[in-house]
């Protein structure tokens, strides 16, 4: 009788990021540590990638079902330049101004999914003209002029109140992340999602409406880039052009994201962990070596890694499969405790080119 060989499992394959966030604070820990290890550092990486971690669950939510949604730099745009102009151009209330914006956001989603969803254009076409046709609507709107940011204290603390340290934007990246993680994770809603991204057809005949589900999608996607634009401009102040700086992080924390916890399947925390080892690995760069131009770079190749790990997982698991043997094919056994007839188990984190 043969003795099983002990074999160490780290757990790499579900978190390396974290593995390489713990690795980059050690690095730039020993390296500056005068500069990386202060409190300052992480109130201020917190508060500067709170609207990207809004922007990462936006894009992950219509990602679970299949759809591309290219359209949210747009969107986080334009509702943070009419929450602010609104107040100083046309004297609007804060209130007043934050509806407008959030109902802008909501118009582009419902928008998004008459195009893909009624008229059949593909996601990755409708939402990218869609961005083009929000960025026009913009110029119009401001006159292409930077519009002043809005200065009573109650639009100040909206975003920038502290609470231990922390502005209270990163307190919302946190009710945002629970609510999404909580309706795709442990809701039907979630369910059908993912089931729609897994196997769109298969989802149909299933009973799933495919395309109220995908035009939902897009409608929540739409909201929180709403969300996240009004609280960048009460942060920042409103901005022309910080939309489209922000598309690029977006989807490399989704797409990195997937590679992490339950890998092959887009997820809510594996997005959260890869927005912040990004943004680690970019400070601590940029503590270095001095120079801004590492975030596209950083986020870039971070993009490119994650999508190539995503089709090489893709292409081992067929090739597993291809060299399965009959018997195994065709007598699935079992199913293990706690499997749901139709759950979805698995869900490639390359969507497919669904409308």
């Amino acid at each position: 009788m043969t003795r099983p060989s002990l074999r160490i499992n780290l757990g790499l394959d579900r978190f390396s990021g974290l593995y390489l966030w713990a690795l980059f604070i050690i690095i730039f820990g020993i390296w500056t540590p005068k500069l990386f290890l202060a409190m300052d550092t992480v109130h201020s990486i917190a508060s500067a990638q709170a609207i990207t971690g809004m922007l990462g669950i936006a894009v992950l939510i219509p990602l679970t079902c299949g759809t591309y949604d290219l359209s949210v730099g747009a969107t986080v745009n334009i509702s943070a330049v009419l929450a602010g102009s609104l107040q100083t151009k046309e004297h609007l209330g804060m209130w007043p101004a934050i509806l407008v914006a959030l109902g802008t956001a909501v118009v582009i989603g419902l928008a998004n999914g008459f195009f893909v969803v009624v008229l059949g254009i593909n996601s990755f076409i409708a939402t990218l003209g869609m961005a083009t046709v929000v960025g026009a609507f913009q110029e119009i709107a401001v006159n292409n002029t930077q519009p002043n940011p809005p200065t009573g204290k109650l639009w100040n603390d909206l975003a920038q109140y502290q609470v231990g340290g922390f502005q209270v934007v990163v307190f919302f990246l946190v009710a945002v992340v629970l609510i999404a993680w909580w309706v795709l994770d442990h809701t039907p809603v979630g369910r059908y999602l993912y089931a729609i991204g897994g196997n769109r057809e298969a989802a149909r005949l299933a009973g799933v409406r495919v395309g109220k589900w995908t035009w939902a999608s897009l409608l929540a996607s739409s909201t929180i880039c709403g969300i996240a634009g009004v609280l960048y401009s009460s942060l920042n102040g409103p901005s022309l052009t910080f939309g489209s700086a922000l598309l690029l992080p977006a989807f490399a924390a989704a797409f990195l994201g997937s590679t992490q916890l339950t890998p092959g399947r887009f997820n809510v925390w594996g997005t959260v962990i890869a927005v912040f080892v990004l943004a680690t690995g970019v400070q601590g760069l940029q503590f270095v070596t001095g120079v801004q131009w590492l975030s596209d770079m950083f986020n870039g190749v971070a993009l490119l890694a994650a999508v190539g790990f995503a089709v090489w997982r893709q292409k081992t698991r067929k090739a597993k499969l291809d060299r399965a043997p009959a018997t195994a094919l065709t007598d699935p056994g079992p199913p293990s405790e706690g499997t749901e007839l139709g759950a979805v188990t698995d869900t490639a984190a390359t969507p497919a080119p669904l409308r």
